[in-house]
């Protein structure tokens, strides 16, 4: 275990040797927060302070913090199985596979392991120009898909740009979201390998698609032969009320990626599930992309857990109820104050409200942290508070967070005014 130091020797040693400016910037913005026992939807900061997390770090605590099943089969993992060897066929890999072909729209076979969300977007995008033997590569403005090598360029400016990152301009092309007329306007150039879309987009402050925007983008990559890419490493493995974001779209993807969630909080793994055409690659020279944690079998193990728990109906009913009584109460808060509070994007349980404010988000999130609450402003558009409660979330936790919702908002618009 650990030596258990005091909250200020951790600050301090974060901001000698971990990351001076994250450190810093969380104590600009009053969360003066270094985590401590989490357990279910709850965390405590190292001082003892209790708090309620729907940001659940951006969903990988879809099923809680410590979720005990997905501990229990990670002990039991650990008594036969390790990370493997990622050149060799696997139990636990080929398994998995097989259960997320069966679990992905019908048009997807094969899937690709990653060690995280960024990486399985660049497996992604690696895929798509292989297939179309096109580099281009659509995605929307303020959009975000990771940190690393390829899946950086995809996103904003403030993320790429530091690093020189940005790519041959002409590789990587940023269009407004629900434009369609933008997105064909590139299109229709016919180079363009792949378009890629969080269903959902989060860091952006989860605005949602409009109605037959995701269906017409499908048709229009079918149309000028690109491939699209369903994001849904924030919206899958049923935080919308489906297991997948894409399916209340009734559009089926050349690619979709998952992860965050998909480790349980417990055990990092993420998926690029792709079609034939997509990952023929592999039956021409199946060693030409590696990753040594990618597919480790402890994370197989315990990704097969968590899509076995998602798709329980006990939980899907659990997500429909969470996602309907949080809206009622979130409604009824915004009634009081509806010069300050306009607006709750949600799909399930992913939501985003708005406030009237340019920075109306984080003055809530303080007041939220103040009243035992977190959540997080969204860094593209800080007038907009991801909120993102659990799937397994009880009525009681419900009750709770909406009398410290109406607190806390109440105490932001005295803030703001």
């Amino acid at each position: 275990m650990l030596k258990l130091n005091s909250k200020s020797t951790v600050l301090e040693q974060s901001i000698n040797w971990w990351n001076p400016g994250k450190t810093k910037q969380w104590q600009t913005d009053g969360i003066d927060l270094v985590i401590g026992k989490r357990e279910g939807y709850f965390f405590y900061d190292m001082d003892g302070k209790k708090l309620m997390d729907v940001h659940l770090n951006g969903g990988t605590y879809n099923l809680g913090h410590r979720n005990p099943e997905i501990i229990s089969t990670l002990k039991s993992a650990l008594d036969e199985f390790d990370i493997g060897n990622h050149h060799f066929p696997s139990i636990a890999r080929a398994k998995l596979a097989e259960e997320l072909s069966k679990a992905t729209p019908s048009n997807l076979k094969y899937s690709i392991f990653s060690s995280g969300g960024s990486e399985a977007i660049d497996v992604a995008l690696k895929c798509s120009r292989y297939a179309t033997k096109r580099k281009k590569i659509v995605s929307i403005e303020k959009g975000y898909h990771g940190h690393t090598g390829l899946a950086v360029s995809l996103g904003n400016e403030r993320y790429s740009k530091p690093f020189l990152c940005e790519g041959d301009p002409s590789d990587f092309v940023h269009v407004p979201f629900n434009n369609l007329d933008a997105i064909e306007a590139v299109l229709s150039k016919g180079d363009v390998a792949c378009v890629i879309i969080e269903t959902i987009p989060a860091t952006y402050g989860f605005p949602l698609p409009a109605p037959g925007y995701l269906q017409s983008v499908k048709q229009m990559c079918e149309t000028y032969g690109t491939l699209y890419v369903a994001d849904e490493v924030q919206t899958g493995l049923m935080r919308t009320g489906k297991l997948w974001g894409i399916e209340h779209y009734e559009i089926e993807p050349d690619i979709l990626v998952t992860s965050k969630g998909f480790s349980g909080g417990i055990y990092p793994i993420g998926a690029t599930v792709v079609s034939e055409q997509a990952g023929q690659w592999m039956n021409e020279d199946g060693f030409a992309h590696i990753s040594t944690f990618g597919g480790s079998e402890l994370g197989c193990l315990v990704a097969m857990k968590v899509l076995e728990i998602s798709q329980r109906q006990e939980v899907v009913q659990n997500v429909d109820f969470v996602a309907r009584y949080l809206r009622t109460g979130l409604e009824s808060i915004k009634k009081m104050y509806p010069d300050f509070f306009v607006g709750i994007r949600q799909l399930g349980v992913v939501m985003g409200l708005e406030f009237n404010h340019p920075q109306g988000a984080k003055y809530v999130m303080r007041s939220l942290y103040k009243n035992g609450v977190w959540a997080i402003y969204s860094m593209l558009d800080n007038r907009v508070l991801q909120f993102k409660p659990g799937l397994l979330c009880s009525r009681e936790y419900c009750d709770e967070l909406l009398t410290r919702c109406e607190t806390s908002i109440k105490e932001a618009v005295q803030m703001v005014t």
